[in-house]
């Protein structure tokens, strides 16, 4: 299901049968949803209309897979949540109560980031030559598919009504991630540290973004850095 028709790809994908949907509207929401027996929800919009869509429109898909009798619904969120004061994750928060009290059994994956994600901080924070940031930040890359296989796995074992959560395989300080970065494409800028102020810096730099759940990931962020330059590097 998407907002946009297959025809957008070009040509369809074989073997896929695609619908189009919207969450903000619920336009097309009963018709996708007739006949399945069980949704994975990855829909989310973090820059905009984040409320009308995470929640509102979650409520709207369970509704709709509800009323057509799906038998299970998983959905995917983020680890901290529920820790970490930031607007989006309020939102994914209560997207996840909306799934908890709607009327189709379910299942809630927490992930840790993506190592891609951490890779577009870095080269934001590096925009104006120095890599910027809090040193003592912790994040736990985790590889999307491996996150993607759990998913899988979690769909075919039935609802579970709990919140599972699902990391990569180290902890990483923002310094150490930045400086293997650094080292993968071959720059020399500098590091310089920014402390960030407040209860979001202390949840932060207190492993918000992490988890001690087994089992983990296995694809680190060396692996991450290697399968994108290689041996060549570049600024």
């Amino acid at each position: 299901m998407s907002r946009r028709t297959a025809g957008h790809l070009g040509s369809a994908v074989a073997g896929v049968e695609w619908v189009a949907a919207d969450l903000a509207t619920g336009a097309g929401l009963a018709a996708a949803v007739d006949g399945m027996e069980a949704m994975l929800h990855l829909a989310s919009s973090p820059t905009r209309r984040t409320h009308e869509i995470d929640v509102l429109g979650t409520r709207r898909l369970a509704l709709a897979a509800g009323h057509a009798g799906v038998d299970h619904l998983v959905y995917i969120s983020i680890v901290g949540v529920d820790r970490v004061p930031f607007g989006y994750y309020r939102h994914k928060l209560a997207a996840e109560q909306v799934v908890a009290a709607g009327p189709v059994p379910w299942s809630v994956l927490r992930a840790t980031q993506f190592p891609e994600f951490l890779e577009e901080l870095l080269r934001g924070a590096s925009r104006l030559g120095p890599v910027l940031g809090d040193p003592r930040v912790l994040a736990q890359p985790v590889d999307p598919g491996e996150v993607a296989g759990r998913l899988a796995a979690m769909l075919a074992a039935g609802p579970s009504g709990r919140i599972e959560e699902f990391g990569g395989p180290e902890v990483l300080r923002y310094d150490e991630a930045a400086r293997a970065w650094r080292k993968a494409r071959r720059s020399h800028r500098p590091l310089l540290p920014v402390r960030i102020p407040g209860r979001l810096g202390r949840e932060l730099r207190a492993g918000g973004l992490t988890t001690a759940a087994t089992p983990t990931g296995t694809r680190t962020w060396a692996d991450h850095l290697a399968d994108t330059y290689g041996g060549t590097g570049g600024r």
